[in-house]
């Protein structure tokens, strides 16, 4: 299934048009002057503004790019400062899973993984294509494995392979389907002292009492219906006793690396201000010498010795920027990235001159849109026992693609045959054996979903398809042709569970193919899907050494950018768990090299 030509069918057909940038207004004479940004309320120049401090490397945003930049300037002799929108620090990193994906780590090496740099520099080059030079995608192979030891050299943070959770397309040149993701170890938020109160909170808290990594939800999802699920959940409430019996605060996932970030900072003395949201770049020259921001309630300037480097992260909760720029439907309410994600340096950026990339695209995911905030639906799509169908009634994917790739089908297929929302459907055989969400088997779901329209129950299919809209016979007729399929082990009709990743988040006890059961006791249940996404993968446009180019391929002098706020360099696709977060830190540490003029 996963061939060059497959992934290339999966890109999104439009492709990102160059539109016209918004000339930076500039304020003063001489060549010094100010972007002055909608909504601040006087043109004075920003010279004039109180001086809030003088830095050799400022840094917008807390989150994982942000935070590398910084300890990476720090230590190799810069002075640095993080100014941070939210009240709280490490933004998107903080809520997530935090898989890094970084081919050839010392992790992975130290845990026997077959990597090699030609293997990697193979995968990505046919993960990504035509999208993104040859020059980007050596470097960050290049830098990744220095960043990780780095990391760990000047931070607390120690990291842990994310065993068998395979590449994305481990079936192109140099895929590995054992994966090569690795995840933050435990981490105990004493180390941050009173600072652990300000760390964001993560998107899915892990249960009171357990010691849960990314790695085991797909066994906590098994643990009524197979040993090893019920081994690792008893290994989880094992952890968290031992961490509680030990005082012991214990973090994991992206909670783990934000807070272990923040503590190697704290350690090189960094300053992080929080509520501190980027006004504009200071320009000066042509060169970004520092950055307009507004803390405790007024304006004021931090000038840079030697540059700006823009982890602000991307622009998923701004209504206007994705309607301007992105396919629709497309929901703000339906993405799980960081409120405060309203594309403040990709704008900034802009009107510096900076060119971007990809700004129609996002980490895209399948979501159920709850009524308390987004779902993005990993194992529940996967599970046996489900299916996708569109407004039509029909399945129209493989339900356990990469998440992104659902997602860009839904959007291929939605204008000549409506996909937005899909439906997830499922028979109480599923939900009697899998956890849903947070949800244990057998239990019931509760009545908000149902009261919201993410969620419907009915005794007979002919009934949930009244309640979604859907054709009955259509919807028969579907199941119908799944159930045959499943009994026979096979999916000739989307592939499923041709790839190793296919079988990540599944049931092994299923036989013959652990990604396939038939739907036969009722009430079945459907579930709303949007397209969700874990944040915006459009930005400003980036050199191998992060520096942000204008159009015409030159850099503008000063300005670095990294994260969410940069063009990814995963292009339009996504090589494995981690794809954001281990360019976004690696892409951090390159920017802060650079600065500090170090090889």
């Amino acid at each position: 299934m996963d061939t060059s030509a497959e992934l290339a069918r999966r890109r999104p057909s439009t492709q990102a048009a160059d539109l016209p940038s918004r000339r930076r207004v500039l304020a003063g004479a001489g060549g010094v002057g100010l972007a002055v940004a909608a909504g601040v309320a006087t043109a004075a120049r920003a010279a004039d503004l109180p001086l809030l401090g003088t830095y050799d490397v400022v840094v917008i945003g807390s989150g994982a790019a942000g935070m590398t930049a910084a300890l990476t300037a720090a230590r190799h002799g810069l002075s640095c400062v993080v100014v941070e929108k939210a009240p709280t620090f490490g933004g998107s990193a903080a809520r997530s899973g935090a898989g890094i994906w970084v081919p050839n780590n010392p992790v992975l090496l130290a845990a026997g993984v077959p990597d090699t740099p030609a293997k990697a520099a193979a995968y990505l080059a046919a993960v990504v294509g035509a999208d993104v030079s040859a020059e980007r995608q050596r470097a960050f192979l290049g830098h990744g494995p220095a960043m990780i030891s780095f990391v760990m050299a000047n931070s607390p943070l120690r990291f842990r392979w994310m065993e068998g959770y395979s590449d994305y397309y481990p079936k192109l040149p140099g895929g590995l389907p054992g994966g090569r993701s690795i995840e933050p170890d435990q981490l105990d938020g004493n180390v941050l002292g009173a600072e652990l109160a300000r760390l964001n909170p993560p998107y899915m808290p892990v249960p009171a009492g357990l010691v849960v990594f990314s790695a085991d939800y797909k066994w906590l999802a098994l643990a009524a219906v197979t040993v090893r699920g019920a081994a690792v959940a008893a290994e989880c409430l094992a952890r968290g006793t031992k961490a509680a019996l030990l005082g012991q605060k214990p973090l994991t996932m992206g909670q783990a690396l934000a807070a272990g970030l923040r503590a190697g900072l704290l350690a090189a003395g960094v300053p992080v201000w929080l509520d501190t949201p980027l006004t504009d770049l200071y320009v000066e020259g042509g060169t970004v010498t520092g950055a307009v921001v507004t803390r405790e309630g007024s304006p004021g300037l931090v000038r840079a010795r030697r540059g700006v480097v823009v982890g602000s992260g991307g622009f998923e909760h701004n209504a206007a920027m994705r309607a301007r720029y992105q396919r629709q439907p497309v929901g703000t309410d339906w993405t799980v990235g960081a409120k405060e994600n309203t594309g403040d340096g990709i704008r900034a950026g802009e009107r510096a001159g900076a060119a971007l990339d990809l700004m129609d695209d996002a980490w895209w995911g399948p979501a159920i849109p709850l009524p308390d905030q987004p779902y993005f639906c990993l194992a529940e799509r996967t599970l046996p026992g489900g299916l996708l169908v569109n407004a039509a009634g029909r399945r129209f994917v493989d339900e356990a693609a990469p998440y992104s790739d659902v997602v860009h089908t839904m959007y291929d297929r939605n204008t000549g045959d409506p996909d937005i929302p899909a439906w997830l459907i499922v028979d109480q055989n599923y939900r009697n054996r899998y956890l849903f969400k947070d949800v244990a088997p057998t239990l019931p779901l509760p009545d908000a979903w149902y009261g919201s329209g993410a969620a419907y129950k009915a005794w007979t299919l002919d009934a949930l398809a009244t309640a979604t809209g859907v054709p009955g016979a259509a919807l028969r007729a579907t199941v119908d042709r799944f159930n045959s399929l499943a009994r026979g082990g096979a999916d000739p009709d989307f592939h499923r569970g041709d790839s190793a990743y296919d079988h990540y988040y599944t049931d092994p006890s299923v036989l013959p193919n652990s990604c396939l059961a038939p739907l036969w006791l009722p009430p079945f249940h459907a579930f709303r899907i949007v397209p969700g996404d874990l944040g915006t993968k459009g930005g400003l446009r980036t050199d191998p050494r992060a520096r942000v180019l204008r159009a015409d391929g030159s850099a503008i002098p000063g300005l670095y950018a990294a994260g969410n706020a940069s063009a990814a360099v995963m292009g339009r696709s996504y090589a494995g768990a981690g794809s954001t977060i281990g360019p976004a830190m690696t892409f951090g540490y390159i920017a802060a090299l650079d600065l500090a003029g170090a090889p």
